[in-house]
Formats: structure tokens, C-alpha cells, sequence
């Protein structure tokens, strides 16, 4: 080989050894990154970008998992009641059996439950609230309360853009945001003959039928096994594509919905995810509702403790006199609706009144997660404070429904004979086997299965407002 040809081979190699300095691996959270050169000056190999866009995509519909809880979780709801329990629409349905509670998130196991659904494409609806004995209104399909609907009164609730009819006298008119309306309330009065009286004044009806409403049918949903609970993996982004084709976009929800065309969720096209979009929604499921559980469980929020050193959380963080705020809450918001089912400022009060407050419990007095398999005491102090009356429920964590055990006992509260120690105080027991002469007193647990709480104040008054009353932590019984 001549001189010269060495020559060549040396400076070709000389020349690929600089181009292969030039080239930069990156090490970062999703992997190493790859650049043509250094960092600052190369662009990403073809390798990295697919990363690149798929991390940014993964990342996008895990925060959108966030973002529409309440829609899926409205429209779950709306399915579950439709197509398993025959409801039509707008006919409210009675839920009233340990069995029927556990289809919905974290109902509550004390009082009467009436539901109802509605397609306000179907025509504008009316509402009839009933003066006295209940406690509830119109949510929209995000479960934003329809302001006012929670008071006495005859509502003529539209749907967006639908004209005002020239008759509304006698009419409090309120215009949904959404399409599709839910309408919920509870029988709070402990006297059945007025619980009753006020049912029979409960009424919901087309108003093409105002002349000669209707007769109240209500549809018992008795113990059928149905199920209204948000799904998981696809089924969560199909619940979603529903929402998206049939709600019209909030301004305030732009940002989401760009971010999830790349993923084939787009207003107006139908949902065809590919190969690729079906892997990253499929794992944006799993993860998104990871990140829920733990912002649900584990609330990470400004003076979010009912008190200091306290297991005990506020679980609705609405502002009461500020209600509207609460939708710009993304993380607030999806800590609440990834376990429960509507909002409004009656369900997070500031003072004394008509309402009802909520607590959850997550951990035990050490600070580990509640467990089945264990045995805990939570002493209620005496003198709650509480108009009507308190209750603790017990909740599944894979359901975030009523927990399920062979008795069918999910709670105990203060309208039951429970034992009462002598000071007023009342001891509640749970675990898989009941406390020798606290049977009363028991909610039946599972081993193997964690489960979480709720205390609920039904019309507190100033001593749960002032935190003065000191409400215990679940303490493990040995």
C-alpha cells in the first residue's frame, strides 16, 4: 500500500472518529437520548424521537386520565342505569338495596337514593323540588351542579344553544353546559310518612308534557347486580370518546382536547386508535389511574387534614362560596371523582346549615393503610356535632363502592342502636370477626382486600366548622 493510501485511510478514520465524538447519548428519566451531536447543537436520532413522541403522548393521556374522570364516570353511571337496570330517559330510579349501592361510587349506605338521567337533545326538562326532605339537584355531564336546582322550586332546565320557550311562567330557567343531566338526591328525614310527602312532590318530565305531566313512574332498581363505575384499559378511553362526541368543548378544556388528537380521540371522527395509539392509551390507563389512587389516597393539598397530625381528610376540596373554582382544580377535582359521584357547595360547607360534609380515611392511626384482614376501633366522641345524624361507611378500594361482605353490612351510624360507652362515646369495630359484645357496633371486613372510609356529618354545626370536635383515627386492635 503506498504512502498516500494510508494517507486516505488515516484521515478518513481520523474524520469518523470526530463525527463519532461529536455524537451525544443522553441518560434521562425515559431512557438514554440520542443526538446527532452534543446536546445542545445535534437533533435526535430516529430511534430517539420515536421516544420522544411517544413518551409525549403517554404523558399527555395520563393527565388527561386526570382531567375527565367526572365525564367517564358520569357516563359510566349513565350506561350502567340505561342499559343494565331499563331506566328510560329521564326516569328516576330508586336505589335503595345493599346490592343496587354498590354500582355506584362510594354511596352512601344510610339514606334513600332517587336518580335520574337525561338527554336534553330529547327536548328541554322539568324539574319539581320538592319543599322540604331531600337533599340533591341536577348535575351536568362534568357533575358541575346546575346552580339552584338543589333548592325548592320548578326548574325548566335546556340544553346548550336551546331556545328559551315563550312560556316559562312559573319557570326558574337554567341552561345546562352539557347535553346529558343527572339528577340526584337523597331522602334525609328519618319520619317515613314525610320522607314519603316528599317524594310524591319529586318529578321530572318533558316539557312538551307541562299541560298533563306525566305520572311519577319510578323504577325500583331492587338487588340486580349492575354496575356504573368507571372501566379500565380501553373501555376508559371509548367512555371517553362518547363524552367528546355528544358534549360541546368547554374553553377551558381546549388544551385537552388538542392534546389528545394525536391519540385519535378528536371531536366529530370516529375512534380508530392504531397499533401504536392503542399501546400508550392502553398503558395511560393503567398509570393515569395509578396517579389517581394516590391523589385520592394520599391528598397532597393545602390544609387538607380535618385536624393537625389527623388520618382524616376533608375529601371534597370545593370552595363553598367560590364553587365554580373547583373545575380549574385538576388535581382537587380528580381526588374527589375518582371515588365519588357529584359536587356541589352543599357538599362541602363553610357554616352551619342544611348540607352535608364529608371526611375520608385512608390510613390507620400509624399510619398504614387500612387493612381487611386487621381489626380496628374508631372511638366517635360524644356530642357529634350534627343536626340530623352521623354515619362511617366502609369502601372497597378496587370498586370505590360499598365494600362487599357475606353479611351485607357496610356502615353504622347514629340513627342505629349501637352500644354507647359511658361517656357518651361509641365505639365502631372492623375486621373479619366481631368484638364479643360490640356485634352492634361492627362493620364486617375482608382479608386480603384494603378498604378505605367515609365519616359524614349530615348538617354539621360549628364544632365540625371550628375543627374543635376531635374526631379519632382508626386505631388497630391486637
Amino acid at each position: 500500500m503506498s504512502f498516500k493510501q494510508r494517507l486516505i485511510i488515516l484521515l478518513m478514520a481520523a474524520v469518523s472518529g470526530v463525527a463519532a465524538a461529536q455524537q451525544q447519548k443522553v441518560p434521562s428519566r425515559i431512557g438514554t437520548l440520542e443526538f446527532t451531536h452534543d446536546f445542545a447543537n445535534g437533533y435526535p436520532t430516529e430511534a430517539t424521537l420515536k421516544k420522544l413522541y411517544d413518551e409525549r403522548d403517554f404523558q399527555r393521556a395520563c393527565q388527561a386520565y386526570l382531567w375527565s374522570l367526572p365525564a367517564v364516570a358520569f357516563t359510566s353511571f349513565q350506561r350502567g342505569t340505561t342499559t343494565q337496570l331499563g331506566a328510560k330517559n329521564g326516569q328516576i330510579l330508586a336505589i335503595l338495596s345493599y346490592e343496587a349501592r354498590q354500582g355506584i361510587l362510594t354511596a352512601n349506605a344510610t339514606t334513600p337514593y332517587y336518580l335520574g338521567f337525561a338527554d336534553l337533545s330529547a327536548g328541554p326538562l322539568v324539574l319539581e323540588m320538592p319543599e322540604r326532605g331531600v337533599q340533591g339537584g341536577i348535575n351536568d355531564a362534568w357533575q358541575n351542579a346546575i346552580p339552584g336546582t338543589e333548592k325548592p322550586g320548578k326548574y325548566l332546565v335546556l340544553a346548550p344553544g336551546q331556545k328559551v320557550p315563550d312560556d316559562t311562567a312559573g319557570y326558574v330557567v337554567r341552561q345546562s353546559p352539557t347535553v346529558n343531566v343527572f339528577l340526584g338526591v337523597r331522602l334525609t328525614d328519618p319520619d317515613p310518612v314525610t320522607a314519603k310527602e316528599a317524594l310524591a312532590q319529586l318529578k321530572m318530565y318533558p316539557y312538551a308534557q307541562r299541560n298533563n305531566p306525566p305520572t311519577m313512574e319510578i323504577l325500583d332498581a331492587g338487588t340486580k347486580r349492575w354496575s356504573g363505575l368507571p372501566p379500565r384499559g380501553m373501555a376508559y378511553w371509548e367512555r371517553l370518546n362518547d363524552v367528546i362526541q355528544s358534549e360541546p368543548i368547554e374553553p377551558r378544556d381546549i388544551f385537552f382536547h388538542a392534546m389528545l388528537k394525536p391519540l385519535g380521540l378528536e371531536k366529530g371522527k370516529p375512534f380508530k386508535p392504531d397499533a401504536r395509539q392503542t399501546r400508550i392509551l392502553t398503558q395511560a390507563a393503567l398509570v393515569g389511574e395509578a396517579m389517581a389512587k394516590a391523589n385520592s389516597a394520599e391528598r397532597r393539598f393545602a390544609d387538607g387534614q380535618f385536624r393537625p397530625g389527623s388520618h382524616w381528610d376533608f375529601a371534597l376540596r370545593l370552595d363553598a362560596d367560590r364553587p365554580d373554582d373547583f373545575w380549574n382544580l385538576l388535581d382537587e377535582r380528580a381526588s374527589w371523582f375518582y371515588e365519588a359521584v357529584g359536587a356541589g357547595a352543599a357538599m362541602a360547607p363553610k357554616r352551619p346549615g342544611p348540607s352535608s360534609a364529608y371526611l375520608s380515611a385512608y390510613k390507620d392511626k400509624s399510619g398504614e393503610w387500612l387493612d381487611g384482614g386487621r381489626t380496628y376501633r374508631l372511638r366517635v366522641p360524644p356530642k357529634a356535632p350534627i343536626e340530623l345524624f352521623w354515619s362511617v361507611t366502609l369502601y372497597d378500594v378496587d370498586t370505590r363502592a360499598l365494600i362487599l361482605n357475606k353479611q351485607k353490612i357496610a356502615d353504622r351510624s347514629s340513627r342505629m342502636d349501637l352500644r354507647t360507652n359511658g361517656d357518651g362515646s361509641v365505639d365502631i369495630y372492623t375486621g373479619p370477626r366481631a368484638p364479643k359484645g360490640f356485634e352492634t357496633n361492627w362493620i364486617p371486613t375482608v382479608s386480603g382486600k384494603n378498604w378505605f372510609a367515609y365519616f359524614r356529618f349530615y348538617n354539621p354545626t360549628e364544632a365540625y366548622f371550628d375543627r374543635s370536635w376531635p374526631l379519632p383515627d382508626f386505631e388497630e386492635v391486637k
